[in-house]
């Protein structure tokens, strides 16, 4: 392994500091692409012609590419140089970004998404671990991981504004062809500013990686199309059962296999294994906010696509402020206490944000449980990571660190199929009863447009109250199963993980 350059006390080299700078604007490319499209999705939808729960796709072909392959990607770095496929990773998430911008239907643009994040796993990952490559164990390491974990925090409430300026100000495309001029740069700054990486002798497990996404992507289109199909339909069925058997043999696998891509050793410790099920629980009831969200402020209020990406800054700059809090007060109480709040904060801001209504204003029933949503996030997020990390046998601590982000992308995942069609679900059923209510009168187009925005929002508020409920899922699994760490090891935890 490539030697790291020698700590600098005061603050990072001219040579450090353009190494981190690629690191991070790598992380945050990727960060952002999780919901740079969000804000632009009305417009996509209206464009392409994407259905309610079709356009969901629009973000599930990205993340489950992404966590579904995170762990070959990493795997990937030890065996061919991580620096070679950091740059094969950033060069095609690039090029896939470049085409879903000349989409012209639905079929073209989810395949871009499902390849960028193709891109976005083997970059993230070995990103990751060029800082331990690259960096001097000690204060300089730690400041890279700190600038590392704060634009983690922060990519995702960014990328709604910057989707936001560039929907409202040049075109929805924009916010794919974007991520390309970026991504050249840091191509062609990365050979000079990092040390590849020693190759080991690694077995690739493609069968294994291949398994996992085609299951999780049957689970997830078993769900979507039962919302727009039923729940009994062959489809739908035979789905569900397929997606069962891929992800069973899956698991067969690895616990067989010679090398595996998931040693299930990760999981022989309560607190770690805990700590991957909070973050799944957590994404999975977080992810379709900013969704829903997004649809309620510019179809039923009226936002430009700008006005609705600023509407999501107070919950960019609460995450930060409250990661920042938090990976200080780790260090006093334990990641327990700040985990058990974190869910309990997004538990209440999601109750909340249920009682939506048309009626609704900005600052009382978005604004408001966003900055709670916000204050848990934060807390949850900085403390997660290093419960997850803590007692890592260091011959897998790489997968140690990468399941956290599996954790994060494939809850994100299942959490979006699952509220949009439980939001699908609600808003059929009562459109249907609205317009058997009006009668005659449901064929005069402004009650037909009232009764649909009504119906859409009771779908949101149904979503927003199962989010609610599998975050308290989550806060019982910690509470029950996270087991506070030992005084030693509580020392280290601020340090490693400070924003």
């Amino acid at each position: 392994m490539a030697q790291a350059t020698p700590a600098n006390h005061h603050s990072f080299h001219v040579s450090t500091a353009l190494a981190i700078a690629i690191i991070a604007g790598a992380q945050l490319m990727i960060v952002l692409d999780a919901t740079i499209v969000n804000v632009a999705l009305p417009h996509i939808q209206y464009a392409l012609g994407f259905s309610p729960t079709g356009l969901s796709w629009v973000l599930n072909g990205y993340t489950l590419a992404f966590g579904g392959l995170l762990l070959l990607g990493g795997k990937s770095g030890d065996l061919f140089g991580r620096r070679r496929m950091f740059m094969l990773g950033i060069l095609l998430f690039a090029g896939a970004s470049l085409v879903g911008g000349f989409a012209t239907d639905q079929a073209w643009l989810i395949t871009a998404r499902a390849v960028q994040g193709v891109g976005g796993a083997i970059a993230s990952p070995t990103a990751l671990s060029l800082i331990t490559t690259n960096f001097a164990e000690g204060k300089e390491r730690n400041e890279a991981l700190g600038i590392y974990s704060a634009v983690s925090a922060a990519g995702a409430a960014l990328g709604l504004l910057a989707g936001g300026l560039l929907t409202q100000y040049i075109s929805w495309r924009w916010v794919f062809f974007v991520n390309a001029p970026i991504a050249l740069a840091i191509a062609i700054a990365t050979p000079r500013a990092l040390k590849e990486s020693a190759r080991q002798r690694v077995r690739l497990d493609v069968a294994g990686a291949l398994l996992s996404v085609a299951g999780l992507g049957l689970l997830v289109f078993g769900m979507i199309h039962a919302a727009q199909s039923g729940w009994g339909t062959p489809v739908t069925i035979s789905s569900f059962i397929a997606a069962v058997i891929l992800l069973a043999a899956f698991v067969w696998r690895e616990m067989t296999g010679r090398e595996p891509l998931m040693d299930m050793a990760i999981f022989a410790d309560r607190t770690r294994s805990a700590a991957y099920a909070v973050m799944l629980l957590l994404a999975a009831s977080l992810f379709a906010m900013f969704f829903f969200l997004t649809l309620f402020l510019q179809e039923v209020h009226g936002y430009s696509a700008l006005k609705a990406g600023l509407a999501f800054l107070p919950a960019s700059f609460g995450i930060m402020l409250f990661a920042g809090i938090g990976s200080k007060l780790i260090q006093k109480t334990g990641p327990l206490p700040l985990i058990a709040y974190g869910l309990l904060a997004v538990a209440g801001g999601l109750a909340w944000l249920s009682r939506m209504t048309i009626h609704s204003t900005y600052l009382v029933h978005i604004l408001a449980p966003m900055l709670l949503l916000a204050s848990g996030m934060g807390f949850a997020f900085v403390s997660i990571f290093p419960t997850a990390l803590a007692r890592v046998p260091k011959e897998i601590a790489g997968l140690g660190s990468a399941m956290v982000n599996v954790a994060q992308q494939v809850g994100g995942t299942l959490g979006l199929s699952v509220l949009v069609t439980v939001s699908a679900t609600a808003m059929n059923s009562r459109l249907h009863s609205l317009l058997g209510a009006a009668g005659s009168a449901a064929s005069q187009p402004s009650v037909a447009k009232v009764a649909a925005a009504v119906a859409a929002i009771h779908g949101w508020d149904t979503a927003f109250l199962v989010g609610s409920g599998i975050a308290l899922v989550g806060l019982v699994v910690a509470l029950v199963f996270i087991r506070p760490p030992r005084a030693e090891e509580l020392a280290g935890l601020a340090a490693e993980f400070s924003v």
